[in-house]
């Protein structure tokens, strides 16, 4: 999947994902707020573009939706400071981060890693990118999900635990941050199941709407 924003072109090869990271949905989950950002990684295959189909999975049993910001990193950088992580954004859009409970409980249960409950493919359908001078103030992005035209989430990046540029610095201490990486930020209380059929859409004042439907 190539992302096209005003000029340039960004072909994601990776895909950094945040749990955990607003504290209502942290008590939804019977989980505690965690001390620093919690990190996982899907692949590019897991990427759907706006208005195509996503295949139920046929590992599990319980697929939910998680919406959430998403962050496009425009340049290279490591060890990237507070102060200069916002000019490492070259776009923003929303997003799903597509969960499979009941594989993610029982992995929790025994102590597992996520993979295989997150990181499946057309886990994370992604919206067209908006540049950062529309999107404006980092933390006052609000963004909304339905579900069948019903509303299940209503965000705000303003009730992130880790606000979009700690989370810049967090991964950039890791990892060499690349041109076309991207980064699910987290997702607000509210989340639940989808069954085949049913159209999910992800909205915000900022990007317009995205919707996908399970087949």
């Amino acid at each position: 999947m190539e992302i096209k924003l005003s000029d340039d072109t960004y072909i994601p090869r990776r895909i950094f994902c945040i749990g955990k990271n607003y504290a209502k949905h942290v008590a939804e989950m019977k989980s505690a707020i965690p001390s620093s950002p919690v990190i996982f990684c899907k692949p590019s295959t897991s990427l759907v573009p706006p208005g195509e189909d996503v295949h139920y999975p046929a590992h599990g049993t319980s697929l939910h939706y998680e919406a959430e910001i998403v962050v496009l990193i425009g340049k290279e950088g490591k060890a990237i400071s507070s102060d200069e992580a916002v000019d490492f954004i070259s776009g923003l859009s929303l997003g799903l981060d597509l969960t499979m409970r009941d594989i993610q409980n029982e992995l929790k249960t025994k102590g597992h890693p996520w993979e295989t409950s997150k990181a499946f493919d057309e886990s994370a359908p992604v919206g067209e990118f908006a540049p950062l001078s529309k999107v404006g103030d980092l933390e006052a992005i609000g963004f909304r999900c339905y579900v069948n035209d019903e509303l299940r989430q209503d965000g705000n990046s303003s009730n992130m635990i880790f606000p979009i540029t700690r989370l810049i610095t967090s991964l950039s201490e890791i990892w060499q941050l690349l041109p076309g990486d991207l980064i699910y930020t987290g997702t607000p209380e509210g989340v639940g199941e989808l069954s085949k059929g049913d159209s999910v859409r992800v909205e915000g004042e900022a990007f317009g709407a995205f919707q996908w439907k399970i087949v």
